[in-house]
């Protein structure tokens, strides 16, 4: 779903030359031509897209006057794709929802943790001190979409999430954080135990398993 925000961003001049830019790049000319601008009115807003990182210099082309320089060719960069709504959401909520109908719930959690377990393959942690395999840990997590910390708590070792990557599915689909949870601790090498908030803003908490035996309550 696009939000207010994002709406009026694309209705806006620096939006409208993004969503030019993401067919294909173009020249300050020709933006200035599609949207009715000045040159200098859309120099101005590429200036400020560039320092946000959503806009790119690519190479020159010769000018259809043929005289003067040669004009700049800009370009979305890789990171301006967030910008723009993504169908993940809803299409992760339908297919957990067929997924629990078609097998049951307790079949779908071991699939998801499958899943966890086939993510953590893929970015195997090979450290032997076990504080920095947690740390390592919950940097994975962090750069697959997470926000977490590694914190202690009343002796214990806690990693806290201040959002979660998953947030428009955890409440009606709890079995995600088993996902997680077997993610952060096949990376890690030591159990860890969701305690996660799935209330109205979702945040993420693992609890991780201690000599005295730590468990899930």
């Amino acid at each position: 779903m696009v939000s207010n925000r994002d709406e009026r961003f694309f209705e806006s001049n620096r939006g409208q030359i993004v969503t030019l830019l993401r067919r294909s790049g173009r020249t300050v000319e020709g933006l200035a031509r599609a949207l009715d601008l000045t040159d200098n009115g859309v120099r101005a807003h590429l200036a400020i897209l560039e320092r946000d990182g959503i806009v790119r210099q690519r190479g020159t082309v010769r000018r259809s006057s043929g005289g003067g320089k040669p004009a700049y060719i800009y370009e979305l960069t890789e990171e301006a794709e967030d910008l723009f709504p993504k169908a993940y959401e809803p299409v992760l909520s339908r297919l957990l929802d067929v997924l629990s109908t078609r097998v049951g719930s307790e079949e779908s959690e071991e699939l998801l943790k499958s899943v966890g377990r086939r993510l953590a393959e893929e970015h195997s942690v090979r450290m032997n001190d076990a504080h920095a395999r947690l740390e390592s840990a919950v940097e994975i997590f962090n750069e697959l979409g997470g926000l977490a910390e590694l914190e202690e708590r009343d002796g214990m070792l806690v990693i806290r999430g201040y959002s979660c990557p998953l947030a428009g599915v955890t409440p009606d689909h709890p079995e995600v954080c088993r996902m997680a949870e077997t993610l952060i601790t096949e990376l890690a090498g030591v159990p860890v135990y969701e305690h996660c908030d799935r209330g109205e803003r979702p945040r993420c908490c693992f609890e991780v398993a201690t000599s005295n035996g730590t468990e899930r309550p």
